[in-house]
């Protein structure tokens, strides 16, 4: 008899769980006191947030709040339902609709997605973009805090080097004094410096320039 095979029925596989299931394992307190994410069936524990990842998030809420107005609704860290294996929380997302419209379910399809990127900033280039692309989310934001600049990723479509994966055809980068508008409110212009904030300051001992 032939030896199974990682391959074959009989081998391993890995177990990947549905947002049913996720939802269930959320109610029976599996997750109390951290942060989780469905991603294309896996559970991602999310990382606890530092003071300047945690500042960015809330700037960048604020500022989009204030050019998003009646018929949008700007959402912070708040669950995204793109499919049944994938249920992320981006930092900050902008939905059309009214917030009594999410009452009962959350968000299926947002006009802008952004991430705040500091450790997770490969991550967040990598898995979570292809996620997003093949979700359709046709303006996804990166505000890096490494490089400190905003990484415009648009133009969704199919992987061309990997077959059943998605990816953002275009990619912008933007630094201050540029501006990003929106694909959602196309007479609007963003101001980058709004977004990333005063810069961090000199490390101590530092002299100044």
């Amino acid at each position: 008899m032939a030896a199974a095979t990682l391959d074959s029925p009989a081998g391993p596989r890995t177990r990947r769980w549905t947002r049913a299931e996720f939802h269930r394992l959320a109610e029976l307190g599996f997750f109390n006191g951290q942060r989780a994410e469905l991603i294309e069936g896996e559970i991602v524990v999310l990382s606890p947030q530092k003071p300047r990842h945690w500042t960015a998030v809330d700037r960048t809420q604020e500022v989009l709040k204030k050019w998003f107005g009646a018929g949008f609704v700007v959402r912070m860290q708040g669950p995204v339902s793109l499919d049944n294996a994938s249920e992320p929380e981006p930092d900050v997302c902008v939905v059309r609709g009214s917030r009594q419209d999410f009452a009962q379910v959350h968000p299926t399809d947002p006009v802008l997605v952004v991430e705040v990127s500091d450790t997770t900033l490969a991550y967040d280039r990598g898995t979570k973009a292809g996620l997003y692309a093949g979700a359709g989310v046709a303006d996804y934001w990166v505000l890096n805090l490494v490089d400190l600049r905003l990484e415009v990723y648009r133009t969704p479509g199919a992987d061309p080097f990997q077959t059943g994966r998605y990816h953002y055809e275009s990619r912008q980068d933007l630094v201050p004094p540029a501006t990003v508008t929106p694909l959602a409110l196309p007479g609007a212009a963003v101001p980058v410096a709004d977004l990333l904030g005063p810069p961090p300051p000199a490390p101590s001992g530092t002299p100044a320039p």
